[in-house]
Parts: C-alpha cells; sequence; structure tokens
C-alpha cells in the first residue's frame, strides 16, 4: 500500500507540474529538446528543402546559414530557371541563372529585389531556427500556458505575439508534453476571422546538432485545405 502510494503521489506530481509549467519553462524545455548543445546561436550549415505543392512543379531551395558571420545564401530551382539571394551582414547580391546581370523585366517576373530576399532570409531562419527563434527581441510570450487537444492529440501551447515592428500576427506553438517536442505551429492575422494557416511538422532531420522538422504541411484554418510540404534534405 505504502509503494502504491508513493507511486501515486509521483505520477499525480508529473501531471500537476505538466498542467502548471510557465511559458519560459515550456520555452527552455523545447529548446533543450531541439537544440540540446544550445548551437544554435554558433550554427553554420546547409540543408536543402523541396516543396510540392498541388498542380505545381517541385521546387528545391538550398540554404546556407552562417549565424557568427551574419551570412545567408538561397539558391532556388524550379522548372528551368535558377535564382540566388546572398547576404554578407547587410550587403546583398542576386543573380538569375548564373548571371549577376538581370533585366529589369526579369527582376519584375521573378521578384528579384533585396527586399524580398531579406524576407527569405528572414523566413527560412525564422522556421528553421524554430523554437530557438522565440529567445528574439520583440517576442512576447503570453504567461499562460494551455493544453489543448489539435487533431486528435493533447498538447501543450505557447502563445506568441510581436512588438511593433517586428510582427502582427499571432502564434501558437504547440509541443509534446513529455517530451516537449514541437509538433505544430499555427498563426492567425486576425484570429477572429479563423484566417492565417497552421502547419504539422513530422519526423526530425539532425543538421549540425539541431533537431529540424523533416516534412512540415502547410493548411489553411478555415477550411483545412491542403496547401504544400517542405521536405527537408540533407
Amino acid at each position: 500500500m505504502r509503494s502504491l502510494l508513493l507511486i501515486m503521489i509521483f505520477f499525480s506530481g508529473k501531471v500537476f507540474y505538466g498542467q502548471n509549467i510557465s511559458a519560459k519553462e515550456l520555452l527552455d524545455s523545447t529548446i533543450a529538446f531541439h537544440d540540446s548543445n544550445n548551437q544554435w546561436n554558433t550554427f553554420k550549415g546547409k540543408f536543402e528543402v523541396i516543396t510540392e505543392r498541388p498542380e505545381s512543379s517541385e521546387r528545391s531551395s538550398m540554404i546556407s546559414i552562417d549565424n557568427p558571420k551574419e551570412q545567408f545564401k538561397l539558391k532556388v530551382k524550379k522548372d528551368k530557371v535558377v535564382y540566388s539571394y546572398g547576404f554578407d551582414g547587410e550587403n546583398c547580391v542576386i543573380s538569375l541563372n548564373g548571371s549577376p546581370q538581370i533585366t529589369d523585366a526579369d527582376r519584375k517576373k521573378y521578384k528579384l529585389t533585396c527586399e524580398r530576399g531579406n524576407m527569405m532570409k528572414d523566413y527560412y531562419t525564422y522556421l528553421y531556427g524554430l523554437p530557438m527563434k522565440l529567445k528574439d527581441a520583440g517576442t512576447i510570450l503570453d504567461e499562460k500556458v494551455e493544453t489543448k487537444i489539435f487533431k486528435g492529440k493533447e498538447y501543450l501551447v505557447l502563445k506568441v505575439n510581436y512588438e511593433e515592428g517586428v510582427g502582427d500576427d499571432v502564434w501558437y506553438f504547440y509541443f509534446d508534453p513529455q517530451t516537449y517536442a514541437m509538433e505544430v505551429y499555427q498563426f492567425y492575422h486576425d484570429e477572429s476571422k479563423n484566417d492565417g494557416e497552421y502547419i504539422l511538422l513530422k519526423g526530425l532531420e539532425n543538421v549540425e546538432g539541431i533537431l529540424m522538422p523533416k516534412n512540415r504541411a502547410w493548411y489553411y484554418n478555415k477550411d483545412d485545405k491542403y496547401l504544400a510540404t517542405d521536405i527537408l534534405k540533407r
């Protein structure tokens, strides 16, 4: 009877902690899972992302990130077109089919501007830098950790807003309550309209010591319409 009582206290303690974990504790726990050696700030790595969309040809994006040197490179191949962005600090270099000489017509056709390149840099470093990027300045963590059931599974959920000038959307991040692995994220432009998208993460790929999502499948919040899948390859 005494052993049974101790077991009940132990397990009730785990449940109690899971229900009352703070936002900071949850964030620290999921970072410990995905970046166990705290390497994101010194991350240097290269990986490929294959994007599959309904009724569209496959797109390959070769991504190179060097956080200490503030360098980023993106090389995109789709159909017979190859374009790239290279950032070294604030310096930006663009090429089309291997040449930096790009006509105004082609710049407009393929949206080849440093502004768009910077947007793509932020996009890839944010998504593949999660959950570590939730430590960035301008990120506002809701103090309350929610418990939600999403697609039949229970998760611990962090709600995130951003300071003005950093971001306008509201994000929710879903973590496995046992391992703290990040398995879903979701964003809204206007939550009252149920707009925005949710992203299902499946599988993990070890990229220079960081566990990144192998597959990311994108859906609309409003009607669960499938949009695309990003597949990470080494």
